[in-house]
């Protein structure tokens, strides 16, 4: 049998990646700024984290312009909230359904 753990995705495994998905499964769209402050991080570790999961395909990055701002936006794509509630699924599996010892009393 094989454990639960290999059902994960690796991508969303990541605790900023999990957290950058998790605040924008709550939302239509946020901004970048907005994320990074929520998630505690700084600019170029957002935008590193946010590459690879737009890479995949699970974030879509739109920018546009608030007066003379440049304001970049973050979105979950459909893909992206599957992937996140698969992983959710497979996390809370795991947690509800630890190993059991074995019976010793069996033999």
């Amino acid at each position: 049998m094989t454990h639960l753990r290999h059902e994960l995705d690796p991508i969303i495994h990541s605790p900023v990646r999990f957290s950058i998905i998790a605040a924008l499964s709550a939302v239509q769209r946020a901004e970048f700024r907005f994320i990074r402050d929520a998630v505690e991080v700084s600019d170029s570790t957002l935008s590193q984290h946010v590459a690879a999961l737009e890479q995949v395909g699970y974030v879509k990055v739109s920018k546009g312009r608030a007066g003379r701002r440049t304001k970049t936006w973050l979105a979950l794509t459909a893909p992206g909230r599957d992937a996140f509630a698969h992983h959710l699924t497979v996390l809370n599996r795991i947690a509800a359904e630890p190993p059991r010892a074995p019976d010793e009393t069996a033999g």
